[in-house]
């Protein structure tokens, strides 16, 4: 059984067997791989719906070279905390960062962001996240104050008053809300347009319908974001300490 990084070859095989609607374990078989290490290139590459070989493969290559950098040219990397993965721990990251930039955040504020939200902590230095990132302090700095506007994140001082950011537990609950009113802002603009257009004429009511629609998806965005909020802030049970 072959062992080793995936050739470029083994990637297209994999690549046309997702076309084909192939499950991962029958991609394994052919490529006389284990199933983990199909799922895991997949996952840490797109997913099923967005793997593409060649990109897949220099992705992996950029990802090496940056484990090298943050490794000190070859040293032996410290543990993880909690027994981890240090390669599934990355390709994670990868994904999460991925995940960030589809839905529009800028790709060093997502980078920045995952870091936060995978620390156990949900809160690093600026030196920290330098290191992780393999960056300068300067592009860290402008990603923080970029995500601090979005009130993303927030600084605080620890209690060797070194600066901190912090990623905020209760901050998807901020952005739901945050997009109902941005809803509740169309609504009123499309029935603006009822007046400007003349109740009861077919623009006007294709408007009105808009905002009936768009008022009862903030009110169910509203409502369902007030009932789950605690569940932002559950914690794990026999709960560890806040390592990094």
């Amino acid at each position: 059984m072959p062992g080793g990084r995936l050739t470029q070859q083994e990637r297209r095989q994999i690549a046309l067997g997702l076309a084909d609607g192939l499950a991962y374990a029958e991609i394994a078989r052919s490529l006389e791989r284990p199933t983990s290490t199909v799922t895991r290139e997949v996952m840490r590459n797109g997913g099923p719906t967005a793997y593409r070989a060649d990109a897949a493969h220099r992705a992996t290559g950029s990802r090496a070279q940056r484990s090298r950098q943050s490794t000190g040219g070859g040293a032996e990397a410290a543990p993880l905390a909690h027994g981890r993965d240090a390669e599934a721990v990355r390709a994670y990251e990868d994904v999460f960062t991925e995940a960030l930039i589809r839905n529009g955040t800028p790709k060093m504020m997502a980078r920045v962001l995952t870091c936060l939200y995978t620390s156990d902590s949900g809160s690093l230095t600026a030196s920290d996240l330098v290191q992780r990132l393999q960056v300068s302090p300067a592009s860290v700095s402008k990603a923080v104050a970029f995500l601090e506007s979005q009130d993303l994140v927030r600084r605080e001082r620890d209690e060797r008053r070194r600066e901190r950011y912090v990623v905020d537990d209760d901050v998807w609950y901020q952005s739901m809300i945050g997009s109902a009113r941005g809803i509740d802002q169309l609504a009123a603009i499309a029935r603006q347009g009822v007046g400007v257009l003349g109740p009861q004429t077919p623009a006007a009511v294709r408007l009105e319908n808009i905002a009936r629609f768009v008022d009862f998806v903030s009110e169910s965005i509203t409502r369902a974001a007030n009932q789950a909020r605690d569940l932002l802030h559950v914690k794990p049970e026999g709960s560890a300490g806040d390592a990094k």
